[in-house]
């Protein structure tokens, strides 16, 4: 399947799992106009694939409005399975408009529907200490022990425990120390590692850090993904199936793309033996049918 993978909207800010044999892709929508260069994002999308060569669209899984507490923005956002239920993380603007907040849905299905769990925002712009940062682009994490960690930010990254229920945050918010953090952060676990990949610098490649701990020290590693072509951010979601590691990211590359028209694209992760990831190579081609020799 060749990249760019879905071909007949713009798509963005991808988060992933792998349920029943099945890829579930969740993104936001870039619905600028080619001559607006502003995010215009009203809704996000749902797609799933068995081969990751032919998707198939969910339509209307959740739209900001969903969240009686929101009113719009349908930015960065994180799906996990915990306990036989799927939960979507999201990013939005809140009614009370300051800020950004998070809010989390609920759905016994992974393409929907799904429902504000809570009823309220998760974390909202009183609970963050930095007046210069927001609340942009969640990822969760539950760990071995079945302990739920959410990490999320912009300029400044922050990370907190979550309820075994995942709709409470249930510690002392903390600053994780990151070089060049700006936002669109990812965090997954493998073989005892903990790994933070995030837009790094501005336009944005994407830098990641490792740790033995969830609670740090977080130690840089570099850049694991270039420039996106002519797209200033940059935002990876990262699953293991079948033994490839699959690396999820966007791009400007559509006929009208940008910035602000961005377009969801799929290429192999690498980890050198000591655990590090080797640098993503973005291609055209894109990856085979899970199991195909990469």
């Amino acid at each position: 399947m060749a990249n760019p993978v879905i071909t007949h909207k713009f798509t963005s800010d991808p988060t992933v799992i792998v349920e029943g044999g099945t890829f579930y892709l969740y993104t936001g929508h870039d619905e600028a106009p080619v001559d607006v260069d502003r995010y215009i994002m009203n809704e996000w999308l749902c797609f799933s694939s068995t081969d990751l060569q032919h998707w198939t669209e969910h339509p209307g899984p959740l739209r900001p409005q969903d969240f009686s507490w929101a009113k719009s923005d349908a930015y960065a956002s994180k799906v996990v399975k915990h306990r036989d239920q799927f939960y979507w993380f999201v990013s939005v603007t809140p009614s009370s408009g300051n800020g950004k907040a998070i809010g989390v849905a609920v759905s016994h299905l992974p393409a929907g529907p799904f429902k504000d769990a809570r009823g309220s925002a998760l974390i909202d712009k009183t609970m963050i200490s930095d007046p210069d940062s927001d609340n942009f682009d969640p990822s969760v994490l539950i760990d071995d022990d079945g302990q739920p960690y959410i990490f999320w930010g912009k300029k400044v990254c922050y990370y907190a425990k979550l309820s075994d229920t995942l709709t409470e945050v249930t510690s002392e918010i903390k600053p994780v120390t990151l070089p060049g953090f700006i936002e669109g952060i990812h965090v997954h676990k493998r073989n005892g590692w903990y790994y933070l990949s995030y837009g790094y610098g501005y336009p944005e490649k994407v830098g990641y850090a490792m740790s033995r701990s969830i609670h740090g020290p977080w130690e840089f590693k570099g850049i694991l993904n270039e420039l996106a072509g002519n797209c200033v951010t940059n935002r990876p979601a990262i699953v293991e199936y079948h033994g490839n590691a699959y690396f999820f990211y966007h791009n400007g590359a559509l006929e009208n793309g940008g910035s602000h028209r961005r377009s969801v694209c799929i290429d192999y992760l690498y980890y050198h033996d000591d655990g590090t990831m080797k640098r993503v190579l973005m291609t055209s081609e894109g990856v085979g049918a899970p199991g195909d020799i990469s």
